[in-house]
């Protein structure tokens, strides 16, 4: 493995430039036309490559068949392309200063990549080139999927419905792998055996009450109090209904109503996201959340029932034991030190599991595949470690979502290549 990584690594310069143009030039999801392109263009400069776009949007595949010895198996490496609605306060010289309509609701919003997809995408562009160049070195089939829509979690189940592996003609593969940048440190990686990222449950919540002048309020039933009792009582559902050893996220994101100071608005929107790693829970605090708004609105005298909207669902991702064990002992033996093996979960979400539950098995009955997924590191070393030991994490290494999160470029681009290469491999016939 470390002869054929020497040996067939490209020069990661051209994949730093990929890199910073996406990281200049984002696009919203839906909107990801450039890392689409980018991808395309790059994936169809390499001879054997079999390359199908417009996937469910701006969804594509790479197909890459080895030239090795012997059958091998079918193994598919996914990286996201979409990036969020946060203005970028990094500095760098390669900060996007991009704003662009949103299609999801019209407004003009500033653009970034502020999770690091755009390295996910260059990352996977360096692995697709080693693992070309290396073809007569393998077995099998190599597909390389870019998925757009990822921070919306409608990508995945887009590319699925849009016929991914029958009308595209996707191979089935046998395993499917994926991997995250988070802020750890350059040159680490882990994963786990079992949950390793959260469900996401997002909701639009309007409730209703009465209008009126702002002098004369016992003529008015008020949104405004209904929304921020709600938002105070649903702080109790994660620190009294759910057990201690069990996790929950729940948070308002947005609230709006109104649009002056001296009337009493109609309505209020609540903008909720619940992140839970249990089914169990999950049902409970689903549950808990729907009585305490319904229970608020009638408190305060509603005229109407509250409308909920569903915006968004995230599934479980669940580690399969076998697989992300074979990957570990593979990871160990090349990273030595600096893998972990029992790597604390995510707290974030992902649709990524989707592209493996709904694999249809090649014999027609029933669906699903196995999958590892894993995260590597993209914060400078020693600064890491110099906040660490000044306990200042928290403060001054920036998160995923966050307008300051841009992972430094090597050696965290290198790492996440070596990953792609190593974790596919493994399984890929040699």
């Amino acid at each position: 493995m470390d002869t054929l990584l020497k040996t067939h690594i490209p020069t990661l310069t051209p994949y730093e430039k990929i890199y910073k143009n996406l990281h200049q030039n984002p696009g919203l999801s839906l909107q990801e036309t450039l890392a689409a392109s980018v991808a395309a263009s790059r994936l169809q400069s390499l001879s054997g490559f079999d390359v199908r776009t417009e996937i469910g949007g701006t969804g594509l595949i790479g197909i890459l068949k080895g030239e090795g010895k012997g059958d091998g198996r079918t193994v598919l490496v996914r990286a996201d392309t979409d990036a969020l609605p946060v203005e970028e306060l990094t500095g760098l010289e390669y900060a996007s200063k991009k704003r662009e309509v949103d299609v999801e609701d019209g407004v003009k919003k500033p653009v970034m990549h502020a999770c690091g997809h755009d390295m996910h995408v260059a990352c996977m562009l360096a692995a697709a080139t080693t693992l070309h160049s290396a073809r007569k070195e393998w077995s099998g089939t190599l597909i390389v999927l870019f998925q757009p829509n990822e921070e919306r979690a409608g990508g995945a189940k887009a590319m699925i419905a849009d016929g991914l592996y029958t009308k595209h003609g996707c191979p089935l593969p046998d395993v499917v792998l994926g991997q995250h940048v988070m802020p750890f440190p350059a040159g680490t990686v882990g994963t786990k055996v079992g949950s390793f990222a959260s469900a996401a449950d997002s909701f639009r919540v309007t409730v209703y009450g009465r209008g009126g002048h702002a002098s004369q309020p016992h003529r008015t039933i008020d949104p405004v109090i209904i929304a921020a009792h709600i938002v105070v009582r649903l702080q109790t559902v994660v620190s009294r209904e759910v057990d201690p050893r069990e996790a929950a996220v729940v948070t308002v994101g947005s609230v709006q109503a109104g649009q002056t100071e001296n009337i009493i608005a109609s309505e209020a929107l609540l903008k909720i996201n619940v992140r839970t790693v249990t089914p169990e829970t999950r049902e409970r605090v689903l549950a808990a959340i729907k009585r305490i708004v319904k229970a608020e609105c009638e408190a305060s005298g509603s005229p109407k029932e509250p409308l909920w909207e569903s915006t968004s669902q995230f599934p479980f991702t669940v580690n399969d034991k076998d697989t992300t064990e074979h990957v570990s002992k593979t990871f160990e033996k090349y990273f030595g030190d600096k893998f972990d093996p029992e790597a604390h979960p995510l707290g974030g979400s992902e649709d990524f599991p989707i592209l493996a539950t709904e694999v249809p098995h090649k014999d027609g009955k029933g669906k699903g595949v196995p999958y590892c997924y894993w995260t590597f590191g993209g914060v400078d070393p020693g600064k890491f470690e110099d906040a660490k030991k000044r306990g200042k994490l928290q403060e001054e290494v920036p998160i995923n979502h966050s307008a300051y999160f841009a992972p430094v470029i090597q050696p965290t681009m290198k790492t996440g290549v070596e990953a792609l290469v190593v974790g596919a491999l493994s399984f890929l016939g040699r």
